[in-house]
């Protein structure tokens, strides 16, 4: 089975706004190791933040940048953009837009299917491009 090629659509997929889809790449059982706040580690709570992640930010796009596949897991570096447009994690619309980083790892089942998720995404700069955190002095 071809896991990157699977992680791939998972991002198109998300980019397209087609979260039927890239939740059938979920497994039932699907584990989510980040989450957001205030959402279950479920393929539905995981489901949920990306419904209201794409309601806020309408026209995020997620570029792989870089991508290593090894057994059943998956590592990716994903530069993540979209101008908030509508509420996120409480945080009312800035209309700013965003540019940052995250690393995504995936973990597929023997059918292929994503079963379990880690990521670190650079939350201090996406909170400092919309305007809720300062920025630091620059050096």
């Amino acid at each position: 089975m071809d896991h990157a090629a699977t992680m791939r659509s998972t991002y198109e997929l998300i980019n397209a706004g087609d979260l039927d889809r890239f939740g059938d790449l979920l497994a039932a059982d699907f584990v989510e190791h980040q989450g957001g706040p205030g959402y279950p580690p479920t393929r539905e709570g995981t489901l949920d933040f990306f419904r209201n992640l794409l309601a806020a930010f309408p026209d995020w796009h997620m570029a792989v940048q870089d991508m290593i596949a090894s057994g059943d897991k998956t590592v990716a570096r994903v530069r993540v953009s979209g101008t908030q447009s509508g509420e996120f994690i409480g945080i009312p619309a800035t209309g700013a837009s965003a540019d940052v980083e995250l690393i995504d790892i995936m973990r597929f089942d023997p059918a292929g299917l994503v079963c379990e998720h880690w990521g670190v995404a650079d939350m201090l700069s996406l909170m400092q491009q919309l305007g809720v955190v300062p920025a630091g002095a620059s050096t």
